[in-house]
């Protein structure tokens, strides 16, 4: 089979996954009518040659944290140098080249009592190479949380169902321990890393380790996402808008969003713009159609920057390979 194409069964597996990164393959076999060995083989063949990837991240609001969306334009000859730095931090995630690869953006993760200042000169490389810098502090996701349409339509509803975890405690803050600490960078390595791997890595027995990732999970402080190439999917072309939209029509237009299968993630933001959308279409002449005819048609949006893609240096879990020139 060519690893760069997916078939129904391998669209059905991502999907699966995207509503529960650590099911067993038992689990979603006999949700899927196949045989967990089958799943078990396509799953190795795909994290093998690099293209899927589970991790285990935490969620920012139960730690006490803030993501912030970071512009950051550099000169051409800086912007391997500046997104490799900044992809090596723990605290950055979705680094990216865009704008012709002249401009970094990045999330940068901070504790909520942060200032900006705090927040991003210790991370940036110290080089005048650096022209701007911007920060936008995410008030609320809207759009892409539960993973993008694309990769989450293979199956019913009956399926989604029995395959959904149970729902969160919602118990409010939580203070992670130092083996916690621990344990969430080989989550977000691989989300699926077996329980011996992760016991080794806090010092738990087995049995509490599976306890402990319980109790993350149902009190909202860890959830698996799964990494993708949307290429996989027929989808050739990324970008990012960043949309300035009039208060009064914020929750109106990332109503709208949400419901657009265009839209990888969408959230609102402080600043100007006060809007950032990552957008997979399928090719530029399709992102053309999408800006004009459905974000063209939103009412309240007063300006759109479109910035394509260029590359993906770091997805949301760690970073494990070197960046290539």
């Amino acid at each position: 089979m060519d690893p760069l194409t997916l078939d129904d069964l391998d669209r059905q597996l991502v999907h699966a996954l995207q509503i529960d990164g650590r099911a067993p393959f038992s689990r979603i076999a006999a949700v899927l009518g196949t045989s967990d060995r089958t799943l078990a083989r396509r799953y190795r063949r795909l994290r093998s040659a690099g293209l899927l990837r589970v991790v285990g991240l935490p969620h920012v609001r139960p730690l006490g944290h803030v993501d912030w969306f970071v512009r950051i334009r550099c000169t051409p000859d800086a912007v391997t140098t500046v997104a490799a730095a900044l992809a090596r931090r723990e605290d950055t995630s979705w680094v990216t080249l865009t704008s012709g690869a002249t401009e970094v953006t990045c999330i940068i993760r901070a504790h909520i009592r942060s200032d900006q200042d705090n927040v991003l000169l210790p991370k940036l490389p110290r080089t005048a190479r650096i022209t701007s810098v911007t920060a936008h502090c995410l008030l609320r996701a809207v759009a892409g949380t539960n993973g993008w349409p694309g990769r989450t339509s293979a199956l019913n509803p009956q399926q989604i169902e029995t395959l959904s975890p149970r729902p969160p405690a919602l118990n409010g803050h939580m203070e992670l321990t130092e083996a916690d600490q621990r344990l969430l960078p080989v989550l977000a390595a691989d989300g699926r890393a077996g329980y011996p791997s992760l016991a080794a890595a806090t010092g738990w027995s087995e049995s509490t380790v599976r306890r402990r990732l319980d109790e993350l999970r149902r009190n909202d402080v860890l959830y698996f996402e799964v990494e993708i190439d949307p290429m996989l999917f027929g989808y050739a072309t990324e970008a990012v808008l960043w949309l300035t939209v009039a208060p009064s029509a914020l929750t109106g237009v990332a109503q709208a969003l949400a419901g657009h299968p265009e839209i990888a993630f969408a959230a609102a933001t402080t600043g100007d713009p006060n809007m950032i959308a990552f957008t997979v279409c399928a090719d530029p002449g399709a992102l053309y159609d999408y800006l004009a005819t459905r974000i063209g048609a939103l009412s309240g949006v007063l300006k759109v920057e479109t910035a394509l893609i260029a590359r993906h240096v770091k997805r949301a879990g760690a970073r494990l390979l070197p960046m290539s020139r």
